[in-house]
């Protein structure tokens, strides 16, 4: 941009509305900046002293200088070590890389460190690019409509109602 220049912004638009301990346990999947209303949501939720809801972390990225907010979420992890829990996934990790999973978000990840399927009041929320919502999810319809559950979460055996689309 230019000096006076201008530059149009949008938002915020709410999304999902929370309340306090909404969910027992809720799980965040996203990929690249689609962590930003994860981050959002997570905060809220420990900023709250009377807020217990537990929070588990599945984040993909491409390198490790990629992963956003990374200090960030490392305080929630010592802070909260029985309610928070973060697990991320590099497509292009470097030799050192030791902190997780090499590849995408893939089902054998999901299946190991989200809340089962037939467990009362869990929500997990999706947020990310295209191709993660197609493989974990299905895409929305519209900012309105959830469209189908299709992808590894609807194969794991998790219904409409327990995901929720940003």
């Amino acid at each position: 941009m230019k000096p006076n220049q201008r530059l149009d912004f949008k938002g915020p638009i709410p999304k999902y509305p929370w309340e306090q301990n909404k969910h027992d346990h809720i799980a965040l999947i996203s990929g690249g900046t689609g962590i930003t209303p994860m981050y959002q949501l997570a905060r809220a939720i420990f900023n709250n002293p009377n807020d217990k809801t537990k929070v588990t972390l599945v984040f993909g990225n491409i390198g490790e200088d990629d992963i956003l907010l990374k200090s960030e979420f490392e305080e929630l992890e010592n802070t909260y070590p029985q309610r928070f829990k973060a697990f991320y996934m590099l497509e292009k990790p470097s030799d050192k890389w030791a902190r997780g999973g090499t590849g995408y978000i893939n089902k054998e990840l999901l299946k190991q460190v989200l809340p089962e399927p037939k467990t009362e009041n869990i929500k997990l929320f999706v947020c990310g690019p295209p191709g993660l919502y197609k493989a974990i999810s299905g895409m929305k319809t519209s900012p309105k409509d959830q469209g189908e559950l299709t992808g590894i979460l609807s194969e794991l055996g998790y219904t409409k109602d327990q995901v929720y689309k940003f």
